[in-house]
């Protein structure tokens, strides 16, 4: 029996990307389903795609965030919080007001969530969140992304133990081929790509469904909680 079938899954950024590819994966395993995104046009697509609940959400409004939840009918199954476009940016570059805001939504906005989630979400369902590989060495450019990724463990660590029995899990993903990866590299896409199907052990590049298989895993396995778990295709072997 799918593990998923009858469940109720929010996905919180669910128009593009790894988020509208847990949502259609989610479907498909008969669960139902409650999109936020800022584009009503995009949620138009997903509703009449998927047969979902959908609202336009800005996850950086605490008052819509926490609205949001509070309107939910019922305790729901599991959410995910889709992750972010990495911030990137030398330290003699940075742009101190910008920088807050990223650090707000890189590291608050999931706190947040978490936090919204304690007691909406039934014992033994889950919150996934969604980190990222890249930054967890230093290197130029990386500091304030490196700033998340680092926050980003902790919180999912404390909230597992702080929140439980809600589970609180991470996916970090190292290179997609998603929507946000195309407008992040340009006419750079192509070689970013090849060089990847060289170099990575599995020979291809990870899609957006690929994570999200990992994710609908972590909902449906109760014995998880607390941990983060990588999909990059073998990329942090290579060097």
């Amino acid at each position: 029996m799918n593990a998923l079938s009858g469940n109720t899954v929010v996905v919180l950024g669910g128009t593009a990307g790894i988020g509208l590819a847990t949502a259609r994966q989610a479907h498909a395993a008969g669960a139902r389903l409650i999109v936020t995104g800022r584009d009503e046009l995009r949620l138009k697509q997903v509703r009449d795609e998927l047969d979902a609940t959908t609202a336009v959400l800005d996850l950086t409004d605490t008052a819509a965030l926490t609205g949001f939840f509070a309107a939910l009918d019922a305790p729901v199954d599991h959410v995910l919080l889709s992750g972010p476009g990495p911030a990137y940016g030398p330290i003699h570059e940075i742009d101190f007001e910008e920088a807050r805001r990223e650090l707000d939504l890189h590291l608050l906005t999931p706190l947040r969530v978490a936090l919204e989630c304690a007691g909406r979400v039934r014992p033994g369902g889950s919150l996934t969140l969604i980190s990222g590989t890249g930054a967890r060495r230093a290197g130029h450019g990386l500091a304030l992304i490196g700033i998340g990724t680092a926050g980003l463990a902790s919180i999912t660590a404390n909230a597992a133990l702080e929140l439980a029995p809600l589970r609180v899990n991470a996916v970090a993903a190292g290179f997609v081929d998603t929507p946000l990866s195309a407008r992040l590299l340009g006419d750079r896409l192509d070689e970013r790509r090849d060089e990847l199907r060289r170099t990575l052990p599995i020979g291809r590049v990870v899609q957006p469904d690929d994570v999200a298989a990992l994710i609908l895993h972590l909902m449906g396995n109760d014995a998880l909680t607390g941990a983060i778990y990588d999909i990059d295709g073998g990329q942090k072997l290579t060097g």
